[in-house]
């Protein structure tokens, strides 16, 4: 060791490195219990319909799309776009992640892998809920405005505790109390403004009463009344101003 240097960066790696493999553990066996292969292979079906019929027709197909908790890739795999991120905490990410996504495994959400002004369209499902506090919700979109280019947009899927107050913390990892109005203010205090709201749109969970069957999500799609019926998850979509 060269005089005046003490180990501590040293330390701090391997107690991060340490860190990082605890939660990249506890993350695996949380969602394995959470999602059976089965439930995995009907969820992939119902995303491939999601995606081409409702999520790709926001999606610039010539633009760099990243995927925040990607998780099983169930939204990334399907989008075309010209280059496709898919990033989460869990290394299982890469497992799942189709070919031509790249995957960024990490619990760093300053995204400094990423530069700014560089991707199109961020997607954010059932995610911010997981995080510690709202000063967290706010830095991460504050991060994702920076990460966008001018008139990029974000797309959050969010589950809505004004609609489900009952099951919303049926899961031990969410921890922010998140609704379609405090979802928008966020995005608004972050410097988003917003294009579209569907407060009620997707059920509460993949488990819920949701058509599995690709013609049944099609329908579900293309009736707004049965979203207003069986609706627990907030759709919103917010752009990055052309001047700030």
């Amino acid at each position: 060791m060269a005089p005046g240097e003490t180990g501590e960066s040293d330390a701090t790696d391997e107690n991060s490195a340490d860190g990082q493999a605890q939660l990249s553990e506890v993350l695996d066996r949380l969602y394995r219990r959470r999602f059976s292969a089965a439930d995995l292979q009907d969820m992939r079906g119902v995303w491939k319909v999601l995606v081409e019929q409702f999520f790709q027709r926001r999606i610039d197909p010539g633009a760099t799309v990243l995927d925040v908790g990607a998780g099983a890739c169930l939204f990334i795999n399907h989008v075309r776009a010209q280059r496709r991120i898919a990033l989460d905490a869990n290394p299982s990410v890469v497992t799942h992640a189709a070919p031509g996504v790249e995957t960024l495994v990490t619990d760093d959400l300053t995204l400094r892998e990423i530069p700014d002004g560089t991707i199109g369209h961020a997607f954010v499902s059932n995610f911010l809920e997981h995080l510690p506090d709202h000063l967290a919700v706010l830095a991460l979109l504050a991060t994702l405005l920076r990460k966008l280019r001018p008139g990029g947009s974000v797309m959050v899927l969010q589950p809505n505790f004004r609609l489900a107050p009952r099951r919303y913390f049926d899961f031990v990892d969410h921890r922010v109390i998140l609704t379609d109005a405090s979802l928008v203010e966020a995005l608004e205090v972050a410097g988003f403004e917003i294009r579209e709201l569907r407060a009620r749109f997707l059920p509460f969970t993949s488990k819920s009463a949701f058509p599995r069957r690709p013609w049944m999500v099609a329908l579900y799609l293309r009736l707004r009344p049965a979203q207003w019926l069986f609706g627990a998850q907030t759709f919103v979509r917010a752009v990055k101003p052309l001047q700030r």
